[in-house]
């Protein structure tokens, strides 16, 4: 902002249309769970359903991340994204990074799924708009290698009742922090407007007890980092929606909390 704007009060011009000019190009915004306990949890759950599927060839990625500790053990995500290079533009991730000093990716079993393009963390994955879906990030009954823990991805289509295990990941990680949902849009700012719904959050503690998530904190990525203005997050009784190309009537470090019923 020049100092002509800032004697007379004007603001800076909204990133509102073009590319995100971020270092992945991409705009993202988070919505960041309001944890009942703190860093021994062993399962996270999130319901996504999408509102308003896109209407271009761009990439879109909706997910549930976490971060593996008790030691560091890196970080990962599980969601649908809407990806030109699959079939149908459908596809599942599960993939993650090692903690810093170690580098890459997170090894993992095998997925059944296919994947077109070869990808080992994203995978043929006919999803569908207006139809919730379950993701799911716990602990495997599988063995992992010596030394690792094995996380499993799982997403059930709640309208069929299909379970699908898109794979496991090996973690040094003992147990899940931190958990969020976000949506990461490659579209251009102006491009029409796109809306998830995240509902049912919930965490299992170490003691197997499942709390519900009723609250989260707004996130949006700055304009300074690449971000779009024009992404918000709403509540309604179901959840939270986040939707592109819209105006923001939430400010970022907002506390959403569902409506409590009577």
């Amino acid at each position: 902002m020049s100092w002509f704007d800032r004697l007379f009060g004007r603001s800076e011009t909204l990133r509102v249309a073009g590319d995100p000019p971020s270092g992945n190009g991409a705009s993202s915004f988070h919505l960041l769970w309001d944890v009942p306990f703190g860093e021994r949890l062993t399962e996270v759950g999130a319901t996504l359903e999408i509102l308003e599927p896109p209407e271009v060839d761009r990439l879109y990625f909706w997910a549930l991340q976490v971060q593996f500790v008790k030691p560091d053990g890196g970080g990962a995500h599980l969601g649908l994204q809407h990806h030109p290079r699959f079939p149908g533009r459908s596809a599942a991730n599960w993939g993650g990074y090692a903690p810093p000093g170690e580098g890459g990716l997170l090894e993992g079993s095998v997925s059944s799924l296919p994947s077109t393009p070869n990808d080992v963390n994203t995978r043929d994955f006919p999803w569908h708009a207006h139809r919730p879906y379950r993701l799911t990030i716990g602990r495997s009954p599988d063995l992992a290698p010596p030394g690792f823990h094995a996380w499993r991805g799982t997403i059930e289509d709640l309208h069929t009742g299909e379970l699908t295990i898109v794979r496991d990941l090996y973690s040094r990680g003992e147990y899940l922090r931190g958990p969020v949902v976000w949506t990461e849009s490659f579209a251009r700012c102006e491009h029409p407007p796109v809306a998830v719904r995240w509902a049912n959050l919930h965490v299992v503690g170490e003691s197997d007890q499942t709390i519900p998530v009723t609250a989260v904190s707004v996130n949006y990525q700055e304009r300074s980092a690449g971000g779009c203005d024009n992404t918000n997050v709403e509540v309604d009784a179901a959840g939270w929606i986040q939707r592109t190309n819209t105006d923001r009537a939430v400010r970022a470090g907002s506390r959403l909390e569902l409506p409590r019923t009577v």
